[in-house]
């Protein structure tokens, strides 16, 4: 992930605008306001929190993210922003040693190691080659009931019970033992002998918030088989106290509806999401972690309704989970993760999968039911108090449970709340506000300490699950024991442009995406047309003409959305610098372009850029260590050129930039439509004509493009 992503991934574009347009209000899925950079009466300037972008369709005509906000707003270069916002983010903006650089390589080999193994897995559950294979097929289709899209989409997979299935199937791929050990995928024992850490178990790959798989849960098929779930260990890419289940599907629908459910299990999430309830997530682990509790507020949810399993390893994991939120919501975080906390509690003992299996039409009257934490917390730590509770046993409550309602609660003194622990613990209003004070007063003062003390220490990773991949070792000749490897059907994947067209508000709740969404490739056709500009400037100028002959001497379309090449038709920030960088060097002379690029980029960016530069060759050696030969390269050229007979290669660029252009268009025409109907509900006649006009213009240049991009010859 590049500097700007991480800085990305921690700021809210919303929360940041707002800080300089407290005007900023939401409306349906998008946030209006009178745009900051210029007089108007009637909003223009339109944040979108799905795209994390804004946009103004007013007299400033400008757009983009985070970066170009904070730019515009205060007046700043590329590289005054890149430092203070990831400041604010706390991320530290330095350009990468050859150590940090090799580390970021690697990282990204592990995540292709994983991808592969999650494709080997779903394949092998799929194909039921055998009958363990079948078996575990029916597990999933008749005992957990899911279905054939649910499985597909989720790449739930099996993981065969041979002591080498993995192992070779990795090693032909090139990648070495330590490798795969590393990666999660394989234990080591005394003795240095590898085998496969998972073994004839069902296989749920773990996503990261951006839809990468960083590891795995495994659920025992065999009743002897302990422990019952095994997920990946701690790795570069894994852990589980930083990670949720299921937020790559869950977080637009948790923005949308401003609330996230939290459940215990991964088959719980799954199974709510099967039943089209998407604001489900998993917390990964007995209670949940301040880390995960940042992961999704202020962000995405300003309600949190815990729904752990109702015995009493559950209870215990809800106090814990909400013993952290009292710490996160009263330590540097002050005002800012102002979040209401609900219990909800399933009748019968159920967990959430089997209720969810059985009614899942009933899944909406017990989120609504949902307790709110100062109940709850009461009714948990004072039912075991007996009539004649001394006075030290009581304290030792109202400790426990004032702090909590201190966190979560608009107002600790409401007459309700306080009058009901009073009544409980029969102990005075009085006492117990002024304990709370007291509790305050030592949490604050011990956070204090705590920052001061980590602002002292390295960072540390946290403590590694070490549960054992199995309580047997593998027989000493396990070599013999393994199944012949039978490499899975080469497939690739290859999404369009413009994928996942966004639903409207009233529509019913969206399916469940694919494994990459329109955000993901949006990014990489940027790149890929950013790069290929880099490598042949001329593709700018060929990219114009068609645009100029598409608006068909249209002063209009020339000057909008038919107009040339520019920064707004990337939505990331770093790649817009860089293009600004190729067009001011496409007007010098001096230099090659692309050597002025390189001259002239922010420091921060240049791993980002190298990266851009390589080959479809370099890439490959990356992700395979470096094995490849230069007969390989040979051979590789001559696939190429024989797999795309007939392909005029500059004609296919500059088509890709076309649907980079089309992906713009379509996302301002959404938003555009946004504004006419707020102009129309606001009787705003002028302001919905004007935005109307806008409209239409949009929508011719959408349908030339299109033209422009299906036709087979210019």
């Amino acid at each position: 992930m590049s500097v700007t992503e991480q800085i990305k991934a921690r700021l809210d574009i919303v929360q940041y605008v707002q800080q300089y347009v407290p005007q900023l209000k939401k409306a349906g899925r998008y946030y209006k306001a009178c745009c900051p950079f210029h007089s108007e009466n009637t909003p223009s300037f339109v944040v979108n929190p799905d795209t994390q972008s804004w946009r103004c369709f007013g007299a400033c005509a400008e757009g983009g993210d985070i970066f170009s906000f904070a730019m515009k707003q205060n007046n700043w270069s590329f590289s005054e922003a890149l430092h203070e916002l990831g400041r604010q983010a706390g991320v530290q903006v330095t350009q990468q040693t050859p150590e940090q650089q090799h580390q970021a390589e690697q990282v990204e080999r592990l995540r292709a190691m994983l991808q592969t193994s999650a494709d080997f897995y779903h394949q092998h559950l799929l194909s039921q080659v055998d009958d363990a294979a079948r078996s575990a097929y029916t597990y999933v289709r008749e005992k957990r009931g899911f279905t054939d899209e649910t499985i597909e989409r989720y790449q739930i997979g099996y993981a065969p019970a041979g002591w080498q299935n993995m192992m070779k199937a990795l090693t032909e791929l090139g990648y070495a033992n330590n490798e795969i050990v590393e990666a999660g995928l394989a234990s080591q024992n005394d003795k240095g002998r590898v085998y496969d850490r998972f073994r004839n178990r069902l296989m749920i790959p773990i996503r990261d918030d951006r839809g990468r798989i960083v590891g795995f849960g495994a659920r025992a098929l065999d009743p002897d088989d302990n422990p019952k779930y095994l997920n990946s260990p701690q790795s570069e890419v894994f852990d589980k106290s930083h990670l949720l289940f299921g937020l790559d599907v869950a977080k637009e629908a948790i923005r949308q509806s401003e609330t996230a459910v939290i459940v215990e299990g991964y088959m719980d999430v799954i199974q709510a999401h099967q039943a089209g309830y998407l604001n489900v997530i998993a917390q990964m682990g007995t209670a949940m972690t301040e880390s995960q509790l940042r992961l999704i507020v202020p962000r995405y949810a300003s309600k949190i309704i815990m729904a752990l399993d109702a015995d009493a390893a559950g209870q215990n994991a809800t106090r814990r989970s909400l013993e952290v939120a009292r710490q996160a919501l009263q330590a540097d975080y002050t005002g800012k993760l102002s979040v209401d906390i609900r219990v909800m509690q399933i009748t019968n003992g159920k967990d959430p999968d089997d209720f969810l299996r059985e009614t899942p039409e009933q899944w909406p009257q017990i989120v609504d039911a949902a307790r709110p934490v100062a109940d709850f917390v009461i009714d948990l730590e004072t039912a075991e108090l007996t009539a004649d509770a001394s006075l030290q046993a009581r304290q030792r409550v109202a400790e426990r449970v004032l702090p909590i309602l201190s966190a979560s609660e608009n107002n600790l003194y409401t007459q309700e709340n306080l009058q009901k622990l009073a009544l409980r613990l029969r102990i005075s209003e009085q006492d117990l506000i002024d304990w709370a004070a007291e509790l305050r007063k030592t949490a604050r003062q011990k956070e204090q300490r705590a920052a001061a003390q980590r602002q002292r220490e390295d960072h540390q990773p946290p403590v590694t699950d070490d549960a054992p991949a199995s309580s047997y070792e593998p027989p000493l000749f396990f070599d013999d024991d393994a199944a012949p490897y039978e490499p899975d059907d080469e497939r690739t994947f290859l999404p369009g442009v413009d994928e996942g067209i966004k639903s409207s508000p009233t529509s019913k709740p969206a399916p469940m995406p694919a494994r990459l969404t329109s955000r993901h490739t949006s990014r990489a056709a940027e790149a890929h047309c950013l790069r290929m500009l880099l490598i042949n400037p001329d593709l700018l100028f060929q990219a114009n003409r068609r645009l100029r002959e598409l608006a068909q001497e249209s002063h209009d379309l020339i000057t909008g959305p038919l107009g040339d090449i520019s920064t707004d038709d990337f939505s990331q920030s770093d790649y817009r610098v860089i293009l600004d960088l190729l067009l001011a060097a496409i007007m010098q002379d001096e230099m090659e372009p692309i050597d002025f690029v390189r001259a002239n980029v922010d420091d921060a960016l240049l791993p980002e850029l190298k990266q851009m530069l390589l080959t479809e060759v370099d890439t490959l050696q990356q992700q395979i260590g470096g094995r490849f030969s230069a007969e390989h390269v040979q051979i590789w050229g001559s696939f190429k050129r024989q797999s795309l007979p007939g392909i005029d290669v500059d004609e296919d660029v500059v088509k890709r930039i076309l649907q980079v252009r089309r992906h713009r268009v379509q996302r301002e025409r959404e938003e555009i439509l946004f504004l006419v109907t707020e102009a129309e509900r606001s009787h705003d006649k002028q302001a919905a004509r004007d935005h109307g006009v806008q409209c239409m213009l949009l929508n011719t240049a959408s349908h030339r493009l299109t033209q422009a991009i299906t036709s087979r010859q210019h």
